[in-house]
């Protein structure tokens, strides 16, 4: 005879704030995604032909790695959602907890990061226009709308399972 596990208690609901705060990170992904998925069907995006051959390998690899970087990075927008999901819980609280503190870390170094790039002189001069690098602006601006999202979710879940811990 096998005996169950226990089941995970039942810890309050999240707030509002925090649901469409989780929702907004998944959404903020979509516009740079699709901004690089233009890319690799071959829409103009403001980078020469000769640019996406040689810089970017596209055609060639260059359409796996962007296309596959856009579908990586949509699915490690939606992760925010299993913290504000009362259905389904893959891992421990604790233990996601610890996973989701570490994810906002990475997202905030990431971000610091991101703006050094955009404003090397590197990045700026594969760029044709000014327009595109406008508009290469506005598709990527929302990421940076992330880590702080992020951080908030995971404040609200860990005090959420933090109080149960204690009660």
């Amino acid at each position: 005879m096998t005996t169950a596990p226990a089941p995970l208690p039942v810890s309050a609901p999240a707030p509002v704030w925090a649901r469409r705060a989780a929702h907004a990170i998944a959404l903020c992904a979509v516009p740079s995604g699709l901004w690089r998925i233009a890319m690799a069907s071959g829409v103009y995006v403001g980078y020469s032909d000769q640019v996406l051959r040689d810089v970017f390998d596209i055609p060639g690899w260059g359409i796996a790695y962007v296309v596959g970087l856009s579908v990586l990075a949509e699915l490690a927008a939606l992760f925010p959602l299993l913290l504000v999901s009362d259905r389904w819980r893959p891992l421990r609280p604790r233990a996601l907890a610890a996973l989701a503190w570490t994810a906002s870390g990475v997202l905030v170094l990431v971000a610091l990061w991101q703006l050094v790039v955009a404003f090397t002189v590197e990045s700026q001069t594969y760029m044709s226009s000014g327009t595109a690098q406008t508009v290469w602006g506005f598709v990527f601006a929302p990421l940076f709308a992330i880590p702080a999202l992020m951080t908030a979710v995971t404040w609200s879940y860990a005090k959420r399972h933090r109080a149960r811990g204690q009660a």
